[in-house]
């Protein structure tokens, strides 16, 4: 046990956008100083639903460089790829022997990702037993989840305080924690609707890597209303208040400075401005991001982190093995 272990599981799917950006990768990177925290890039459960082999692979790659990119230190911080560390797949086998099929049944998120599929894969129904065994092979203290992944980390101490309770102390219980969010960013489309990665209209989010050109299109053609007045009000104007929101976010101003900055000015130059805001945040994050990949410091650090992540999570699977009954080589 080393004090507070933060763990972060990400999928590598979808596009990373500024409101991934703004409102938890910015946070990740300030929170780096207090215990440890870990940043797993989740392929193993990314296959749970078809994937193309190939876009998986530079997803993957993609999602690491730019959690890096965005200012998560590999010294400070462990940054590594599941399917690198042989062990979360081994505890996830063993946790198996202790969760019930009714406790499955019971997780929403699989219903809700299996509904009206023809073919459901059985990792998607196994899921939550692979995902505790990500968090507690580190002796985790805190997992920052969004609601729907709340009951997960609650199964998560369910199957750990089983397995204690039947072969003495051995896994810390976690706390799941929804993380203060930096700021919500709607779409650009629908700014009723939360920006989303997985958006199939492309207009709708600002990608982390997007080309400066593909960002100032987005942000000008971006919905706004019939009015003129530059005024934060989420029910009768989403969308201009959604884009004060993000510039207010970038620029490290209130909304109430945004608004007096703006008063009597046109939506043109509101947005040319907020385009031009975002612009400014992308540029060094995309230049660490190209360096990075070209220069193969990538793979260094994620071979790093897979190596320090796998001294860390051994012993722990080594004990359980232990008390299971397994015969060590």
């Amino acid at each position: 046990m080393i004090g507070r272990v933060v763990f972060s599981g990400i999928q590598p799917s979808g596009n990373l956008h500024i409101g991934n950006y703004l409102g938890a990768m910015r946070q990740w990177a300030a929170g780096q100083q207090a215990g440890l925290n870990i940043f797993c890039i989740v392929d193993m459960h990314a296959i749970t639903v078809p994937q193309d082999p190939n876009v998986l692979r530079e997803k993957t790659l993609e999602v690491a460089g730019l959690v890096v990119a965005a200012g998560v230190d590999p010294e400070k911080s462990l940054l590594f790829i599941q399917s690198h560390n042989p062990d979360h797949a081994n505890l996830g086998w063993a946790l198996n022997c202790f969760l019930s099929m009714g406790q499955m049944n019971r997780m929403t998120q699989f219903k809700e990702k299996s509904e009206k599929k023809d073919f459901v894969s059985v990792g998607l129904f196994d899921y939550p037993a692979l995902m505790a065994a990500d968090i507690l092979l580190y002796d985790t203290t805190e997992v920052p989840v969004g609601e729907d992944q709340r009951q997960h980390v609650e199964l998560t101490r369910n199957v750990a305080e089983r397995f204690n309770s039947r072969f003495g102390e051995t896994f810390v219980l976690p706390v799941p924690v929804i993380p203060k969010s930096g700021g919500r960013v709607m779409s650009l489309v629908d700014p009723t609707k939360k920006m989303s990665k997985s958006d199939a209209d492309l207009m709708g989010a600002v990608g982390l890597l997007d080309e400066p050109d593909a960002v100032v299109k987005k942000i000008k053609l971006a919905t706004t209303d019939s009015g003129t007045e530059i005024r934060y009000d989420v029910k009768k104007k989403p969308g201009v208040a959604n884009l004060m929101g993000i510039y207010s976010l970038v620029k490290g101003k209130s909304l109430a400075e945004v608004e007096v900055e703006f008063q009597g000015r046109q939506y043109g130059e509101f947005k040319t401005a907020a385009a031009d805001a975002v612009v400014g945040l992308l540029k060094p994050l995309q230049a660490r991001y190209k360096e990075l990949r070209s220069s193969g410091g990538l793979e260094k650090i994620l071979a790093n982190g897979a190596k320090k992540s796998y001294e860390l999570s051994h012993k722990k699977l080594m004990e359980v093995y232990e008390k299971v009954g397994f015969v060590r080589q």
